[in-house]
């Protein structure tokens, strides 16, 4: 859809931009207008994902790079800080970091285990809202997309602090929705499958690639939320799963 792709003007922060699917979800971005600030855990990672020779711009107006710890509520308030400190408001933000662990059987899942899954998938959300839905309500609208899994919708065997994070981003994403759809404010998530990441090629080297959903299709999906074609759109848990 042609008018949908259209982000100039528009301040996108995306966070674990410096992972596979985030990498996707910056460029397609940027690729459509925006401004990006991209947001992970260390300035190496991200220089690593984004040479400046991709955006082929010596400024680098449109992207801003932020090293921050997602899972402590000050780091992310003073990383988002700086983002509006750049771009003066926030219209979209795209919450991608996240982690996976297999684990053990929950009874045997160490306090570290559990921590580590709720900090990054869930606990990380709560941190980007208390710093970035105050500005959207002061601007007067804004768009976030979140990052559930497709595995959250059901139990699986030594999967299960990684599933509990997971749906627990349902659930909040709901609850957000209800609270700020009044204030022009849509809130969403994704429940991607399979993503065909090289990571996941080398954890699983027997599996069939074709089937798994590529990084830039989840970015297409995102951008649309992003968009005004989606200002009706509250509350939704949307499979982006390919074939898998």
């Amino acid at each position: 859809v042609q008018h949908m792709s259209n982000f100039n003007n528009k301040f996108v922060v995306v966070t674990g931009a410096a992972g596979a699917l985030g990498k996707a979800v910056t460029e397609f971005f940027i690729e459509h207008g925006a401004a990006v600030a991209a947001l992970d855990y260390s300035n190496e990672a991200l220089l690593k994902s984004f040479p400046k020779a991709i955006f082929q711009q010596e400024d680098n107006n449109n992207l801003l790079l932020i090293a921050l710890d997602l899972t402590k509520r000050d780091s992310c308030a003073e990383g988002i800080s700086k983002v509006v400190q750049r771009f003066g408001k926030i219209d979209i933000i795209a919450n991608i970091a996240g982690g996976f662990e297999m684990g053990a059987p929950l009874h045997e899942t160490s306090d570290e285990t559990w921590d580590f899954l709720f900090n990054l998938n869930t606990r990380s959300i709560l941190n980007t809202s208390a710093a970035v839905i105050p500005v959207m309500l002061k601007q007067g609208g804004g768009k976030v997309i979140n990052i559930a899994a497709g595995a959250a919708n059901s139990g699986r065997a030594k999967m299960g602090p990684y599933i509990a994070s997971k749906s627990a981003v349902l659930r909040l994403t709901e609850s957000m929705a209800l609270e700020l759809r009044e204030k022009n404010i849509n809130v969403n998530s994704i429940l991607p499958g399979t993503i065909d990441t090289q990571r996941n090629r080398d954890d699983m080297p027997n599996a069939d690639f074709s089937k798994w959903v590529k990084p830039s299709d989840i970015a297409k999906v995102i951008g649309f939320l992003a968009s005004d074609d989606a200002n009706s759109i509250h509350g939704a848990n949307l499979p982006v799963v390919g074939l898998s």
